[in-house]
């Protein structure tokens, strides 16, 4: 049977997003390996608002976002999408530091689940994104004392990242190119200055040589690609696929440290990058550029 035209684009669109995906996942697993080296000493959240502080620098620059002429309406989606990085980065770190790893993991994919599972359009489709938070319990093996705060911590960090997904889609179609990213970076950025700012005069050369790294890789980097894919591929299909992050952690473990990989982590590991696969595999209706019937500023996907 051919393949209608625009469904073989959108199904390429949606494997060139799943590529940024699995590359922004090794930028945030690398990053974190990085930033962690400084959370005894800074703190999480000092170390969340450095990075957001580099990240921003390194967009401004490159990216020189138009500011006026934008609605309420634009600067309102630019502050919840913001909001949510923020959020997310400080939250997570916070699990992680009371929580097991694996359960403040597992505890992260929950919102991006949510997200997968309100889109689906029957429960075939549903399937996916459980079969992939599945895998998730598998591979980060949610094992271990669990504090209230703690599961506290990692439920906000699942809501802001359902948040950051879906407002990434939103800013995507109200910002021409990297645009609106870049704003909500900085956003993100002077939202945790109370965090960053004391911090700062603390921080030695190497220390900033890490923070400048980890910026722009895991945030920089990391959410640009993050943006592209769900530009291309849509929020359900990224959602779905944020479930190889644990899977490249594991892999980084097993190559950089020499962790080995059992049984029920490979089970986990398969569950996830089939779930991955075939919802990437399934994208049919994606956000494609359509003609405009007005003239106007906005971006399209």
């Amino acid at each position: 049977m051919d393949v209608p035209p625009r469904m073989g684009t959108a199904r390429n669109r949606a494997f060139l997003g799943a590529g940024l995906v699995i590359v922004s996942c090794l930028s945030v697993q690398a990053s974190a390996a990085l930033a962690s080296t400084l959370f005894d000493r800074l703190g999480a959240p000092a170390v969340a608002g450095l990075r957001q502080l580099c990240a921003a620098f390194v967009l401004m620059v490159l990216v020189r976002p138009r500011v006026r002429g934008r609605t309420r309406r634009e600067w309102a989606g630019l502050v919840v999408y913001g909001a949510a990085m923020a959020v997310m980065n400080v939250a997570f770190y916070c699990a992680v530091g009371l929580l097991p790893l694996g359960v403040a993991a597992t505890l992260l994919f929950l919102g991006p689940f949510v997200v997968a599972v309100a889109s689906a359009r029957g429960w075939r489709e549903a399937l996916l994104p459980a079969a992939g938070l599945a895998g998730v319990v598998l591979v980060a093996k949610p094992v271990g004392t669990v504090e209230g705060a703690g599961i506290a911590s990692g439920l906000l960090s699942a809501v802001a990242l359902a948040c950051y997904t879906v407002f990434a889609q939103h800013v995507g179609r109200a910002s021409p190119g990297l645009e609106g990213l870049t704003l909500s970076v900085c956003i993100s950025a002077m939202l945790l200055l109370p965090f960053s700012l004391p911090a700062a005069p603390g921080v030695n050369a190497s220390g900033w040589g890490l923070v400048a790294v980890s910026g722009v890789v895991g945030v920089a980097l990391a959410f640009t690609l993050d943006f592209q894919a769900v530009k291309m591929a849509g929020a359900k299909v990224v959602a779905t696929l944020f479930s190889l992050d644990p899977v490249m952690g594991a892999l980084v473990g097993a190559f950089a440290l020499a962790e080995g990989l059992s049984a029920p982590v490979l089970v986990g590991m398969g569950l996830i990058v089939s779930a991955g696969a075939v919802a990437t595999w399934r994208a049919q209706i994606l956000q494609v550029p359509q003609a405009p019937t007005v003239t106007h500023r906005q971006g399209t996907y």
